[in-house]
């Protein structure tokens, strides 16, 4: 239902594997995702998270609704707020950076998921689709509010008003992915980033993030206010010699690329 495994140091792979069901969000499936993702969190021999689907049909197609069909308090999953049950909440509480690796549709709840991860890698396969406004149902795992910052408000109602597909290629000029390879190429692909973020110290692969999700959250004045203090705090802590140690580094990467 869920794998996880470690292929490089200091990167994790999370892949849905429901295929049969388009690796929808079961309860099951949600509650084993919110715990690899605190374990992940917890150890310190990971880095940085992949997070994707099984096949190349679907990242996920959101809720499972034959199984919400045969729970009369299943639609509560819609609008929890315990990570255990809202699948986007685990990832967005989880400290490292998790990269998606979308492989096939993300639909609805699958949609919340992906926006939920720090980058979007996805394949020519790949397709997004906002159908709450079809379904008859509102958004409860962030989609409403992160789409239109991550495409822009005309783009997004467009997207959640119509229920329409979105493509891969438009998707990367629209904005709302960092890449588009074919499907052989995906999770090689992802795993080059995940393994060149890890060349960075783990703490300051957190301590970045949150500075970037925290500032994005506020005005540009007290984002500009959060960086000053946060970075005086962290940077009190280096010195000179540690400077000149991670600059030859750079260099050094830098002739190599």
């Amino acid at each position: 239902m869920l794998l996880v495994e470690k292929p490089y140091e200091g990167v994790a792979v999370v892949t849905l594997n429901r295929p049969e069901a388009m690796n929808a969000l079961s309860k099951a499936l949600r509650q084993a995702l919110r715990q690899a993702m605190v374990e992940l969190d917890a150890d310190p021999s990971v880095k940085v998270i992949v997070l994707t689907g099984a096949g190349e049909r679907a990242f996920t197609a959101g809720l499972d609704l034959k199984e919400l069909s045969s729970d009369p308090l299943g639609m509560g999953a819609a609008n929890a707020t315990d990570p255990a049950e809202n699948p986007a909440r685990a990832l967005l509480a989880t400290d490292k950076p998790i990269i998606g690796a979308i492989n096939g549709v993300a639909i609805t709840g699958g949609f919340e998921v992906a926006l939920a991860c720090d980058v979007l890698i996805c394949s020519t396969n790949a397709r997004f689709a906002d159908t709450h406004a079809r379904v008859g149902i509102t958004p409860g795992w962030g989609l409403s509010q992160k789409l239109s910052r991550a495409i822009g408000p005309y783009r997004a109602k467009e997207l959640s008003l119509t229920g329409n597909f979105l493509d891969a290629n438009t998707a990367y000029e629209w904005g709302l992915v960092n890449r588009v390879v074919e499907p052989g190429e995906l999770m090689e692909t992802a795993l080059t980033l995940a393994r060149q973020m890890a060349d960075i110290e783990a703490e300051m692969l957190v301590t970045y993030k949150a500075m970037i999700d925290d500032g994005y959250e506020r005005s540009l004045g007290d984002g500009l206010a959060l960086e000053h203090e946060r970075s005086v705090a962290y940077n009190a802590a280096v010195t000179p010699e540690m400077v000149a140690e991670r600059r030859a580094a750079v260099q050094a990467r830098g002739r190599s690329q």
